[in-house]
């Protein structure tokens, strides 16, 4: 990361300087904002975390809840999370304080003695470069830690108000500040009478399940009721099952638990299943208590033993698969003609099980694909069109969950029965998820953001329309041997990663001479969509991966274009420009074809848009031309 752009000052270069507008802002709930968030759980503080890199948008963050969330709820992170994270320079305290998950064990009946369970099979919990990001444990309030520090950290300076309940959310199209939300303050869940209101520009109901934000746009859950009750446990406890410290799925004759174990050790958690039969009484009296759900999982667990010494959370739940059918507040009919102005995110358009621990890092992903466009339009370089991109994406993952989420329940909850049961099946079925559970198998189909795949052949390994999947390299100017994904931040620009031939670059018949001579050019996209003073990776970063090893080329050897001159000194970045690893060489991993190169074009939220060759000047400029807005130009 670079710091001291704008001079040196001592102190810790993460805390960034107050941005000047925080002075004309009200120390209290303002009466306008420019993006009001509704709900301080994983999507709206991920939400409040990317619009934070823009402190000059107004963005303000309620929450029903008298505090920030202390213990409970999600725990898995999966390895998209962890990438997500890295962009906001978290992911190393994520992985230095989590549990890593490496491997996961199965348990079925034993065939000898079927009332007694034993392994029946160990496997690995992400393939190999699936995701240079591991799969991580860490408590959901611990998330929601670091995603607040780091707001208030930022130039916002921001904090959640707490103690607010969206009652009501009105739109007049004619208005400047066009959404009004109107707030109920709550105290321990119990409304004060009082009300305020705020007037903003956008509103994002992340506000839950129950989420009053969808019922004030006219939209509806649909889906059904799963009719299975699950208890979880957060516990520390002595027993003699081998696998404790090992993600574990349990299938016994008398239920199925799955073992999480948790950071810190000693800590794990117990998704327990609860029979409609044997345990029917306390289900239908509500009167659960952990104490209950250890006995049903020493049931389960026969013939080991679990000691509860200690629970640090417990709850029991019942979700169906539920889904919305659109996640905006546009009707169907408008949909050509009006523009969104509300959105909703995470469980207040999607429910599921949490046995496949998707449900906070989809909401999370929800909200970066959202964060990136709101900034984006409201600073005025991308077109107001790209806010109907994010229903149109997201809620085609949230379907693919839906139905990933049900096919796994159903095989998590096969009950074993005897010589016809397959104790292999789930096992398979894990294996083959893999993808989707780690988060990366989501795939964008065309729009003004992602393009036909006229190209792809040129970048196999960077496939149009999915993630970004990073690769190590070393970076030219200093030798530092880093992943090339990990010099992006989340910071809303696009990504230009030029992959070059086998020329020398300092070679002027090259075409990445002649492509870095293009972009420097007055009808370069750089240019065209870089509003007057701002940075000149503002909206457009260009990086460059060689094909030299980083010993036979020198900074000297390099273009303007990736030798930019930055801040009030005009400080040159050199951090634009990798080499292969000698270890494990970028072009062979993710299949690009050396003779040819290609340019990587990639979203701000790391999506590769389109893979173009190098000398396709002006098909780069079109294709970006449909989502941004040409400096000067009002949209």
């Amino acid at each position: 990361m670079l710091f001291y752009l704008n001079g040196y000052k001592p102190g810790d270069p993460f805390v960034a300087e107050p941005h000047p507008a925080l002075s004309e802002r009200p120390a209290g709930l303002p009466d306008t904002a420019d993006v009001v968030i509704i709900g301080a759980g994983p999507a709206g503080l991920l939400l409040a975390a990317q619009l934070a890199e823009f402190p000059e948008i107004h963005t303000v963050l309620v929450d029903r809840r008298d505090g920030p969330l202390e213990v409970g709820q999600a725990d898995g992170v999966a390895c998209r999370t962890v990438e997500i994270f890295e962009a906001f320079g978290l992911a190393d305290r994520l992985i230095h304080e989590g549990y890593q998950v490496n491997e996961v064990t199965f348990w079925r009946p034993d065939p000898v003695d079927g009332a007694s369970i034993t392994r029946t099979g160990r496997v690995e919990d992400v393939e190999d470069d699936l995701s240079e990001m591991p799969h991580m444990i860490v408590n959901q309030a611990r998330m929601l830690t670091y995603l607040r520090e780091h707001v208030r950290r930022s130039a916002t300076r921001a904090e959640p108000f707490h103690g607010l309940h969206a009652g009501d959310v009105q739109v007049d199209a004619s208005a400047e500040h066009p959404v009004a939300v109107t707030l109920q303050h709550v105290e321990g869940a119990e409304p004060t009478g009082e009300t305020s209101t705020i007037n903003a520009r956008y509103v994002v109901g992340c506000d839950g399940s129950r989420s009053a934000t969808r019922q004030a746009i006219g939209r509806s859950l649909e889906g059904d009721a799963t009719n299975q009750a699950w208890g979880v446990l957060d516990v520390l406890a002595v027993t003699d099952f081998p696998d404790i410290r090992l993600k574990s799925v349990i299938n016994s004759r008398e239920g199925g638990i799955l073992v999480i174990p948790r950071e810190g050790g000693h800590l794990v958690r117990l998704y327990i299943e609860l029979d409609n039969d044997r345990d029917a009484e306390m289900l239908r009296n509500r009167s659960v208590t952990p104490e209950k759900l250890a006995a049903v999982a020493n049931r389960i667990l026969h013939p080991y033993t679990l000691d509860v010494q200690h629970v640090g959370w417990w709850a029991v739940y019942e979700v169906g698969q539920r889904l919305c059918d659109r996640f905006d507040d546009v009707p169907d009919e408008a949909d050509d003609d009006r523009l969104p102005r509300v959105f909703i995110a995470g469980d207040a358009c999607h429910t599921h099980s949490a046995k496949a621990g998707q449900g906070m890092n989809v909401s999370m992903a929800d909200a970066w694909n959202l964060g990136w466009k709101l900034a984006t339009v409201l600073r005025g370089t991308s077109r107001p069109e790209v806010l109907r991109t994010y229903s149109e994406e997201r809620q085609q993952v949230a379907q693919e969950l839906i139905d990933f989420d049900r096919e796994f329940a159903a095989l998590f909850s096969a009950r074993p029965d005897g010589q016809d049961a397959d104790p292999a099946r789930f096992q398979r079925y894990f294996r083959e998820q893999g993808r989707f559970t780690a988060g990366v198998a989501v795939h964008y189909e065309p729009s003004v953001l992602t393009a036909l795949p006229a190209h792809q052949d040129l970048a196999d390994g960077f496939r149009i329309g999915t993630r970004l999947h990073s690769a190590p390299v070393v970076r030219l100017a200093d030798a530092k041997p880093m992943h090339h994904g990990h010099a992006a931040r989340a910071d809303g620009a696009w990504r230009a990663y030029v992959f070059a031939e086998r020329a020398h670059p300092g070679e002027s018949g090259s075409r990445v001479r002649a492509l870095t001579g293009f972009l420097a050019a007055e009808n370069s996209p750089i240019a065209r969509f870089t509003p007057p003073g701002a940075e000149p990776d503002s909206v457009i970063d260009v990086r460059a991966v060689l094909q030299q090893g980083h010993r036979d080329v020198t900074v000297a050897d390099l273009p303007p274009v990736l030798l930019p001159r930055k801040g009030p000194f005009g400080l040159v970045d050199y951090e634009k420009v990798f080499c292969p690893d000698p270890a494990a060489d970028i072009f062979e991993l993710r299949g690009v074809d050396r003779e040819r190169g290609a340019v990587v074009l990639v979203r701000p939220d790391q999506y590769v848009a389109n893979v173009l060759p190098l000398d396709a000047h002006q098909e780069l400029v079109e294709f970006l031309r449909g989502s941004l807005v040409e400096a000067g130009r009002s949209t």
